[in-house]
């Protein structure tokens, strides 16, 4: 398997077999195919599987605390990897590596998290941070505090990001309308929002492309 993926490159093998690979190097000495392929029916993707909590990972049989460890930090270094594109890039050209990591972040999450990404004059990130964390449906926002926020980090536009539990990235009706609010609070500040970004296992909505904003 290691001399595949070195001499046809990762992307000529199976999920389960970039799995199997990784696994081998946690799990020596052991067949690493079925413990591979247990993962991926548990957690449905290579995704879900790095991104799920370690206690979740130590249920099943073969997973320890140390590859629970490893598979974590496997998640981590390819988010920061990709959070390092965006911050020494403008993000308006970096879109399709900010929608990969607005999914990253986002898309297993199983409550309701809202973030604002604050962006320079060049558009480019100056701090991602969580602005509302609340239940399987609902996150409190409040408009001010991001305006308030907005004006501290002296930031020329942002761009909101949230995702859905439910699995469907489709705007609510409180979605439109929490955008709408913060829009009114932030165009008197001259502080432009650039999109809203909803993340979910079925994908990246964004109020921009959708006609919304």
């Amino acid at each position: 398997m290691r001399g595949k993926l070195i001499q046809r490159g990762a992307s000529a093998l199976d999920d389960y077999e970039l799995l199997e690979t990784l696994l081998f190097a946690f799990i020596p000495r052991r067949d690493v195919k079925p413990i591979a392929k247990a993962l991926l029916r548990r957690f449905g993707s290579l995704s879900g599987i790095l991104a799920a909590k370690a206690k979740d990972l130590q249920e099943l049989d073969g997973i320890g605390e140390a590859v629970a460890a490893y598979l974590l930090a496997t998640q981590e270094i390819g988010t920061r990897a990709t959070r390092e594109t965006i911050e020494t890039r403008s993000i308006i050209s970096s879109w399709t590596t900010l929608l990969a990591y607005v999914r990253r972040q986002l898309q297993h999450e199983t409550r309701e998290q809202f973030r604002v990404l604050f962006l320079d004059r060049k558009n480019q990130l100056i701090a991602d941070e969580m602005m509302g964390q609340g239940t399987v449906d609902h996150a409190p926002v409040y408009p001010r505090e991001i305006a308030r926020r907005a004006l501290e980090l002296s930031c020329s536009a942002i761009i909101l990001v949230h995702n859905h539990p439910s699995g469907d990235p489709t705007p609510s009706q409180a979605d439109i309308d929490i955008t709408r609010e913060i829009i009114d609070a932030l165009t008197p500040l001259d502080i432009k929002v650039h999109d809203h970004l909803i993340a979910a296992k079925q994908g990246v909505s964004s109020f921009k492309s959708s006609g919304l904003i």
